[in-house]
């Protein structure tokens, strides 16, 4: 599946539904950004129980439980894109360049969105 078919698809979805005026914009966006921070505080949770109580050692239930979590994440990070108007194929070739060019000048590592 492509990333521009996955957003199409995902709209359904959306408890929102079709979006009419500036405030339900602003609640609807907040709604997913919120969301996307839920999700991604659920990955770190079942990772952190991993180490804790697994010695770090992930196994295949905890992959399929992580993946779940994942596809969250990915649904959120999807509808915040499409409320802000992006395509998610164009942000994810962005991260790619911007990754590549960090690459190439030796900074990957360290911190700043600048470097």
């Amino acid at each position: 599946m492509e990333l521009k078919d996955y957003q199409k698809e995902i709209i359904k979805f959306d408890v929102n539904g079709p979006l009419a005026d500036i405030e339900q914009i602003n609640f609807a966006f907040l709604d997913k950004v919120l969301g996307l921070a839920g999700e991604s505080g659920e990955v770190a949770d079942k990772i952190k129980k991993i180490i804790r109580d697994q010695d770090g050692i992930i196994r295949e239930d905890d992959k399929s439980a992580l993946e779940k979590e994942l596809g969250d994440v990915l649904w959120h990070v999807a509808t915040c894109a499409r409320y802000l108007g992006l395509d998610l194929e164009q942000v994810a070739q962005a991260n790619l360049n911007k990754l590549e060019s960090r690459q190439l000048r030796g900074k990957i590592a360290g911190s700043g969105d600048e470097r």
